[in-house]
């Protein structure tokens, strides 16, 4: 059988986004199962089995959920899968949806491979899947991710308090909005 290589998505001058694969599951696994990755999303460390989470992602890339998409972030240079950045709760009626990001290989923290990779996936948004307003949560006391995304086009909007946590909400219209 011939594998084909996964489509892509966007590229910029440090990274490309491409679509998840099953290649991408020991890295995935290893990001979601560590603590101090897991608390800039407020949320507890993947606590289920390798095995368990390979099927599950084997599931989501051949069942694709209508209002979630997960792509990989490539740095250009080597071509080494370095994170994930998403859309979910994709509402298509409002035209918006929320933008998670994950840089889950620390050596590329502050080095602006986030914000490119949320700059990218907000023009595609915008111009490829339709979206008027992409949002995001990010904790308050996350200042270097609030500045990557207000470098990649994100504003302020508000505070706010859920699941025990507070975040910046932030947001970002498309051209002409």
């Amino acid at each position: 059988m011939t594998r084909t290589a996964p489509r892509i998505i966007a590229r910029g001058r440090l990274v490309r986004l491409r679509e998840k694969q099953l290649d991408d599951a020991e890295r995935d696994y290893a990001w979601r199962s560590d603590a101090e990755l897991a608390s800039f999303d407020a949320a507890p460390p993947l606590s289920i089995s390798f095995r368990s989470f390979v099927t599950t992602l084997a599931e989501e890339l051949s069942n694709p959920a209508g209002t979630r998409r997960v792509y990989a972030i490539e740095e250009m240079a080597q071509s080494e899968h370095i994170g994930n950045v998403m859309y979910y709760g994709y509402d298509a009626a409002r035209a918006e949806g929320e933008l998670g990001i994950t840089i889950g290989n620390r050596d590329y923290w502050g080095r602006g491979y986030g914000s490119e990779a949320a700059r990218l996936l907000l023009d595609h948004l915008f111009s490829e899947v339709g979206l008027r307003r992409v949002y995001l949560h990010t904790l308050t006391w996350n200042h270097r991710a609030q500045g990557a995304f207000e470098k990649a086009g994100f504003r302020r909007v508000r505070s706010v308090h859920r699941m025990g946590h507070d975040f910046v909400l932030m947001e970002a219209y498309g051209p002409g909005v």
